[in-house]
């Protein structure tokens, strides 16, 4: 095992100590209880089983059959979760045949990032994931399952679901994918299209047909954001069947897959011999092979919220220099968009997470004696396929597309695709997997604007002629829900092909697809909270230098104390499209660099 990658599990192992041994006793007294459907009133039972048909109600009523929960995040608006109107009920078959039962718990909401951009529904984004870790939680509170399996696919819906389903961590618990859609245009294309547009070289109908080429069908968008990077760290930390993230929507294999799970949760419910709760699957090996699989991917910055929020639900502290000394170990082995050319179909054709699982064990970088909700880890480093209509799993021999995953003795770069940076303007954390060697140092004058759309504004105007650093304000967590800023990557994009050298310093998020901007995200202390960007003027000069780590303003300590703050002038904002409703939220969450959570008193 590489030795970095131990200290860092022994590191966080030993700040854990006390949180995850309270977190693990809750649990085992939850197991301890057994049934818990038989602890309930014969009232209660009646209740929990009025709906049933009578062969459902006599399997629920008999304490030795399994009830599995299925918690859904399903909705027909958004097309990674739309196929998932069909499995409650297919799953619900599968448990049947057995002699055992399923029963719809609880759904989740589910928005989506691509549809709010830019929009004022984007300040809630943030905000859902908590939320949803409550309803999954609220779900299942009724007592009545043994297992759980959770229909979650994308941005803060399926970390959010594992963080409520960690409240009940007793249970044996599971992921089903839903898949990606087929790819249309490539990625490249539609941002080459954006890129017009903003420049006023496209018409919005133009730009209306080729975005509607790009997500045209149902499944998970095809580039590599925070919706499939979730897939690509949930499968590498054993929480759903091996080389299931990435089969196609609505595929036999897919189909087979999910039936495959539904089979399986039996087999490790309480009481079956084979055990598996998620208390003991999630711990801090598991949760060190999922970042090791997310720096290697170069995966989405919105990560380094949610898989410490997520630690935090299962007792475990993880920090930011977790990341940083994770990233300098680990190698880029993947080019998938906005990484390089290749979208997510073209990463399952490689060989998809058993591929880079593979890679990984070769470098002796994952943790091989970590739990999983199905076999070893050594599973995971094999592909699922159909062999006479059964589901089979092969060993990955190699990448079958070296451009995509690396072959056996090559990578992509030498360090993860996540850095963290730091200096007197505070902490942030930055994507290099798809910056060149020139565009990760810059030193320029700064821009500072408390929006998105004064950026925007801005650029039309003809505002932008020289090297800038563009910071944007008043983004963060409790400032207004810390909306990923992606109306700024055409704008900058332009800049930056007109020869200009740009960055972006912001205390909000740009998820997975920041591409070639360098872009210091996640500022912390955010500015809403005393940080100091609130004190930078136009023309002050940032110095980002995403090899050494460094994000500074090169003003000296005595003349930032002298600076008045500049409150955020704009009016109350956060009224209407339900903010108001969220007001709690702003005032309770933690920093970027603690999750942005409103679930835990403390870190």
């Amino acid at each position: 095992m590489n030795p970095i990658i131990q200290q860092v599990t022994q590191d966080i192992r030993q700040r854990s100590l006390a949180l995850r041994q309270a977190y693990v006793s809750r649990m085992q007294a939850q197991a301890e209880q057994g049934s818990t459907r038989a602890s309930l009133s014969c009232g209660n039972l009646a209740h929990a089983v009025a709906a049933c048909n009578s062969e459902q109600k006599g399997q629920l009523l008999d304490f030795t059959r399994v009830n599995v929960a299925i918690i859904s995040a399903y909705n027909d608006m958004l097309s990674a979760h739309q196929p998932y109107a069909s499995y409650p009920q297919q799953i619900k078959e599968i448990l049947i045949k057995l002699g055992h039962s399923g029963q719809v718990a609880g759904g989740v909401p589910a928005m989506c990032d691509g549809v709010t951009q830019g929009q004022e529904g984007m300040d809630l984004s943030l905000y859902s994931r908590d939320l949803i870790a409550q309803s999954t939680a609220i779900g299942l509170s009724h007592q009545g399952f043994d297992a759980c399996l959770l229909l979650g696919v994308c941005d803060k819906i399926a970390p959010g679901q594992l963080m409520g389903a960690l409240a009940f961590g007793h249970l044996p618990t599971a992921f089903v994918p839903s898949g990606p859609m087929p790819s249309g245009i490539s990625n490249q294309e539609k941002v080459a299209m954006r890129q017009q547009h903003a420049a006023g070289e496209l018409g919005d109908q133009a730009l209306q047909d080729i975005e509607c080429k790009a997500y045209h069908a149902p499944g998970t968008c095809t580039f590599y954001g925070t919706a499939n990077t979730n897939q690509l760290v949930f499968e590498a930390m054993g929480l759903m069947l091996p080389g299931s993230a990435f089969v196609p929507t609505n595929s036999n294999l897919r189909n087979k897959l999910t039936d495959k799970l539904a089979s399986h949760m039996v087999s490790i419910a309480l009481g079956s011999g084979d055990y598996r709760p998620l208390y003991r699957i999630v711990d801090e090996k598991c949760l060190v092979n999922g970042l090791v699989a997310l720096m290697a991917s170069g995966g989405s910055t919105n990560h380094t919220l949610h898989m410490i929020a997520i630690a935090r639900s299962a007792g475990i502290i993880l920090n930011w220099d977790d990341f940083a000394k994770l990233a300098s170990c680990v190698p880029q082995l993947t080019r998938m968009y906005p990484n390089g050319p290749a979208d997510i179909n073209a990463f399952e054709q490689a060989g998809a997470v058993p591929c880079l699982m593979r890679l990984l064990a070769q470098r002796k970088l994952i943790h091989m004696d970590a739990s999983t909700i199905y076999g070893t880890v050594s599973d995971y480093l094999k592909q699922a396929c159909l062999e006479d209509n059964r589901i089979s799993w092969v060993p990955v021999l190699a990448s079958k597309d070296p451009a995509v995953i690396a072959a056996d003795d090559q990578q992509f770069s030498n360090s993860g695709g996540l850095q963290v940076l730091a200096g007197n303007l505070g902490r942030a954390v930055i994507k290099t997997s798809a910056l060149e060697a020139s565009q990760r140092v810059i030193t320029a004058s700064a821009r500072v604007f408390d929006s998105q759309h004064d950026v925007a504004e801005a650029y039309q105007k003809g505002e932008f002629n020289q090297d800038v650093v563009v910071v944007v304000r008043y983004n963060g967590p409790s400032a207004n829900g810390m909306p990923e800023l992606h109306k700024l990557m055409p704008v900058l994009a332009n800049l930056q092909n007109k020869g200009f050298k740009v960055a972006l310093v912001t205390d909000g998020r740009l998820s997975g697809a920041s591409g070639k901007i360098p872009s210091a995200i996640h500022l912390n202390p955010e500015t809403a909270k005393g940080g100091i960007l609130s004190k930078l003027r136009d023309g002050d000069i940032i110095h980002l230098d995403a090899n050494q780590g460094i994000l500074d303003c090169r003003l000296t300590a005595q003349q930032l104390q002298q600076r008045e703050s500049q409150a955020d002038s704009k009016p109350d904002q956060h009224v209407g499209t339900g903010r108001e409703l969220f007001s709690p939220f702003r005032r309770l969450i933690s920093s970027a660099e603690t999750g942005a959570t409103v679930l835990f008193d403390s870190f």
